[in-house]
């Protein structure tokens, strides 16, 4: 654990890799809790990123060393998650209250394990929680959504969907403190190479060979926002239908979330249809309470989209400019980015045609009057 606690300052040094290839094989026989497991999934996915990222783009690694090949791999079959670090690990598992009986909100949270780019780590993964933090009402409400579409209780299920609306609302909020607690030119220069994966990146083309484990390469994906479990709850509630190569993606996502989030999708995908006892209904507050749902989901993708835009696109802009002019320095952040992930989210998609091709989707799912009204209004 001492490692993965200082992996910033290692990797400042260039002296990560070399304290990992001298750890002795740790392990995993002794973690028994859920909380235990989690921690060492979080620390060892933290560790494992440093290495593989270590010296940037042009000096990756071909093999992971068994001391911290092994140990992740073991504790990755018991959680049922991958061996690499995702959302569950640096956004559900990575925070803790400096004053345990203090509030839930950025001035009171901090990270249990970093990456390089200082304050502007923390405050990607405090907001993402907090984001997170404010679907808990939502989810907390689908199920009253899901029995009142079984037993026929119109009423309740628009009082579920107006509680659901509100939260989020509540998430889009929370994440306008994007742009307060993280600098665009830190994130996209420094911390995004951290977050990426060796599935569809360019800088490994191969995979990474997880020493001990196979012989062979393995492939996976970096950290993505498609890794919350929430925003697939919300779709499979609404009846959102994406497009085949988005749906493909998201699916497999799933499988980087803890199995019972991919569980919770899979049973709501399963309920009857909303959609289909919304417009069976023709019940105004019904529809209305629908119709609002849909549009805050669609406003916070694409409020999402603005995020990347100004997090990746434009960063990726300016450091096109700086190396075609010549200008590059270490103090021009953006300069030091590296190029395979230009206009790509660190889960390896083409981003910005993923994310509005997700957003259009979820315009579909409205109601057949508002879809009208929205196509004269377009």
């Amino acid at each position: 654990m001492d490692i993965a606690l200082h992996v910033p300052e290692l990797l400042h040094a260039h002296e990560l890799r070399s304290h990992i290839e001298r750890m002795p094989l740790l392990s995993s026989q002794f973690l028994e809790r859920y909380r235990e497991l989690r921690l060492a999934h979080l620390a060892l996915g933290v560790m494992t990123m440093g290495y593989v990222w270590q010296e940037g783009e042009n000096n990756t690694v071909k093999l992971l060393p068994r001391s911290l090949a092994v140990p992740y791999w073991e504790v990755s079959q018991r959680l049922g998650l991958p061996p690499v670090l995702t959302h569950a690990d640096s956004v559900l598992a990575n925070w803790r209250k400096k004053n345990p009986e203090g509030p839930f909100d950025m001035e009171n949270l901090e990270l249990l394990a970093t990456l390089p780019g200082g304050d502007s780590v923390r405050g990607f993964f405090m907001v993402t929680l907090l984001v997170e933090l404010a679907a808990v009402p939502a989810l907390r409400s689908i199920p009253a959504v899901i029995n009142g579409v079984r037993h026929g209780h119109v009423n309740a299920v628009a009082k579920a969907l107006e509680d659901i609306s509100q939260s989020i609302q509540d998430m889009t909020d929370k994440l306008k403190l994007m742009q307060v607690y993280v600098d665009p030119s830190i994130f996209y220069g420094t911390m995004r190479i951290y977050l990426s994966g060796w599935k569809d990146n360019i800088c490994m083309p191969n995979g990474l060979v997880y020493e001990g484990v196979h012989t062979e390469a393995m492939e996976y994906s970096g950290g993505s926002a498609a890794q919350s479990s929430v925003l697939h709850c919300f779709d499979k509630l609404l009846g959102v239908k994406h497009e085949e190569k988005s749906d493909a993606f998201l699916t497999r996502m799933r499988n980087y979330m803890p199995p019972a989030h991919k569980q919770l999708i899979e049973d709501i995908s399963q309920q009857p249809s909303l959609r289909s006892f919304v417009q069976h209904q023709a019940d105004e507050k019904l529809s209305q309470a629908f119709q609002l749902c849909v549009t805050k989901l669609v406003a916070l993708r694409s409020y999402h989209i603005n995020v990347v835009s100004r997090f990746i696109l434009v960063p990726a802009a300016r450091a096109r400019q700086v190396r075609t002019m010549g200008q590059a320095s270490e103090e021009e952040t953006v300069s030091r980015a590296p190029r395979g992930l230009e206009e790509k989210g660190t889960g390896g998609t083409e981003i910005i045609s993923f994310l509005k091709t997700v957003r259009n989707r979820t315009r579909d799912a409205n109601l057949p009057e508002e879809a009208k009204r929205n196509e004269h209004q377009s």
